[in-house]
Order: C-alpha cells, then structure tokens, then sequence
C-alpha cells in the first residue's frame, strides 16, 4: 500500500504495474535520497522463480540491463529493490502500430542486443524478451528487465491474464515445441521486437494465443521489404535472419547479434549466407570459363588448317626435268601386283596432310618408276598440283597404283617420265 515502508527505507508512493508474479512500486529509498522501483513476489506467484530472477539480475552489470540494488524479505514475502526507469517501455512506443524513425530503431536495437551479449556471455537466458520488459532511463536509454520471470512453462504460461499476448507474440519455435530455451531463444524474440519497430506490426497476429504459437513454430514470417519497402536494409537482413525457426540458422546469441547490426552495409549477414555457401564451389564453377577464353583463337587456327587440308586435296610433289630435288610427302605404299601384258592409268590421288614429314633424298628414274618413303613434317606443304594421267609400259608386269585418300596421313605416287 502507498506510504507503508519495506526494510525500513524504501516507502511506498506509487504503483508501477501489477501481474500475478508481482507488484512494482514507484518508492523513495529514505537513506540514499533517490528514487527506486520495489518488485513485491505476489501472493500466489513462486517463490523460488522470484529468488532466481533476483539471482540473474544481481549476476549482470550492464548499461542496458536494469540494475538490481537490494533483495530481502519483508512480513515473510520476498522483494527486490530495482533500478527505476521513468522513460516508460517500448511497448508504450509502439502501441500506436507505426514503425519507429529508423535511427531510433538502429539505436534501440543495437542496445539491446549489447544488453543480450552481456547477459548471454554469464549462461543467462531472459525467456521472455518483449517490448514491455524493455524499459527506457531519463537519457531515453533501453534497459532490458525481468530476467526469469517468464520462466513459467507449460499451459500457465498460456492461460495467465496479461502474459499470454505478450508470451506467445514473442516466443521462440523451440519454446512452442516445449523445447528448452537458448541464448538463439532471445536472438528469435529481438527478431520480432525488430520487425516490429520496423513495420509496426507484429510478423504473425491472431487473437488466439494458441494460434500465435503454431504460426511461430511452423509458419515463414513476411519480409520486413513486403509490408516496408524503404526500411533499412541492414536491419530488415538482421531481423530475417533472427527469425530463422532453426536455432543454428540465427545468430547464436547476442553478441553474433550485435555484430551484425554493426556489420558494413555492403556486408551479407552471416548466418544467410554463410553459413549455407561453398566459396571453394564457385571457384569451380568460374575457372572453367577463363581458361576457355584463350583457347578461341586456338580452335579458329586449327579449323584454319583444317580447311586448308581440304583444300590441298591434290597436293603433291613434282620434280624438274633437269631430276632437282623435289620435297615428297608421302609415306610408303604397297602397290598390289597384277597380271602381266596389262596397261593401267594412275588416276590422280587426293592427299591431306597432317603428319609430320621430312625432305626425300634426289631420286633420278630413267627407266622405272620411283616411290621413296618418307614422312613429311607438319610445317611443310607442297604447292597443289594435278597429277597428270601417266601410262607406262612394262616389259614383264604392269602394276597399278591404287587411289588411296587418308584423313590422317599423305598418300601419293611420283611417276618419272622415261628419258
């Protein structure tokens, strides 16, 4: 009651809130001449989560988390002497459903989760990170509050007037499975404080709490882009990536949090993609490409030569009438024998040449027909030529030079004219 004096120093003046877990006062701490906030345990509430919560809070120094001065017991009901916070919560902020000025909400939510790091790197999870345990000092700074007290669990939870809105708005995919909450438990509730501040709506609404905690566990939210498409897109990344529903898809606590909200602007949150991506497959896939390039000039000069393989089609080697030498590329042949007293016609013979060949020795044929092997180098081309039609007569055999066309290698047949 207003006036009456716990331990006697701090009195009574004014309500500040009233739950079924407790009751906060706005009193006067007599001997120090300041203005605190009193949190007595109700009647009904549990005692021992209200001597937790005051463990927590005593555990954290921080200039974002309301600071815990003085616990004990007064008439046999416990209470907690607490920082007092004038400047209301955040859920007086933004009960009017429209988003914050986008400092204000860059500020708001960098200070928080610095209050998530700090309570995150001592093993301390809130449980319940809403608007309404965020409350602002006389500088308008954010202080998170009531550390433990939404660690009720099960269906009371659920069906306490006052807590079920707030609880199930906020609650974790995880803590809707019955699961036990983590430090990435608050990092999913700050992802919806956040789509809030930036939209002024809440990512999943229904009126039926029961409904709002299946919509957390099992439906995707909407992007912050499609209800706000000017919202910073740091932040709208931050809080997509907060409402991840698996827990190692976010960031794991508050200071991953923290780090992404102080992130480049160019830079891509972590947990999207980095956690998904392989660096090292990209560069496969782009390599390839480049050492492509090169080879087009390549592949035009062989097709180059190619044709002109082709056009050589009768390419062969001819010798003066004063026997000089002549560059013959042709490889061996074995010419078949036929019967005597026969008179044949050479036929010209189509030639491409693609092996390599040398230069033949001077060959002089007065009488007989020469064929020298040789190979021919594949720097060397001979003029193109038509074979001229040749028939020769020999005294005891005629054999035929048979028309041979090779892909691969040069096939051709010199005739010397008898003298």
């Amino acid at each position: 009651m207003a006036g009456d004096v716990i331990a006697g120093r701090y009195r009574l003046l004014e309500p500040l809130g009233h739950g079924a877990m407790s009751s906060v006062w706005l009193a006067e701490d007599t001997e120090l001449e300041r203005r605190v906030a009193v949190k007595v345990l109700g009647p009904t509430a549990d005692r021992a989560r209200f001597e937790r919560e005051a463990r927590a809070a005593a555990a954290l120094s921080h200039p974002n988390i309301c600071q815990l001065y003085d616990y004990g017991e007064e008439d046999g009901k416990p209470y907690m002497v607490l920082e007092y916070l004038p400047g209301g919560t955040l859920e007086d902020q933004l009960r009017d459903g429209k988003p914050l000025p986008d400092d204000d909400a860059t500020r708001i939510a960098s200070e928080i989760a610095a209050g998530l790091a700090h309570a995150h790197a001592r093993g301390l999870v809130h449980r319940d990170l809403k608007p309404s345990n965020v409350l602002f000092d006389a500088e308008e700074r954010p202080k998170i509050a009531d550390f433990g007290i939404a660690r009720m669990g099960g269906a009371g939870t659920l069906t306490e007037a006052g807590t079920v809105l707030g609880t199930a708005s906020y609650i974790s995919p995880e803590q809707a499975m019955g699961e036990p909450a983590t430090p990435a438990s608050d990092v999913y509730s700050f992802g919806v404080i956040l789509f809030r501040m930036l939209t002024g709506r809440l990512p999943f609404q229904s009126r039926n709490a029961m409904e709002l905690v299946r919509m957390h566990r099992d439906d995707p939210p909407p992007t912050v882009g499609s209800l706000r498409p000017d919202a910073p897109p740091r932040l709208e990344s931050v809080a997509l990536a907060a409402l991840a529903k698996n827990p190692s898809h976010r960031p794991r606590d508050g200071r991953a949090l923290l780090a992404e909200l102080h992130a480049a602007p160019g830079d891509a949150t972590t947990i999207l993609a980095p956690s998904a991506f392989d660096t090292s497959a990209a560069t496969q896939i782009i390599q390839p490409a480049r050492r492509r390039r090169p080879l087009q000039p390549i592949v035009l000069a062989a097709a180059v030569i190619l044709l002109l393989a082709g056009i050589a089609a009768a390419l062969v080697a001819t010798r003066s009438d004063g026997g000089s030498q002549e560059t013959l590329p042709t490889p061996s042949l074995t010419l078949p024998t036929v019967a005597p007293g026969k008179t044949t016609t050479q036929e010209p013979t189509t030639l491409a040449t693609t092996e390599p060949t040398t230069t033949a020795p001077t060959t002089t044929a007065p009488t007989t027909t020469q064929r020298p092997t040789t190979t021919a180098p594949a720097t060397t081309i001979a003029p193109p030529t038509t074979l001229p039609t040749t028939t020769e007569i020999l005294p005891t055999t005629t054999e035929t030079l048979p028309t041979t066309t090779a892909a691969t290698t040069t096939a051709a047949t010199t005739t010397a004219p008898a003298p």
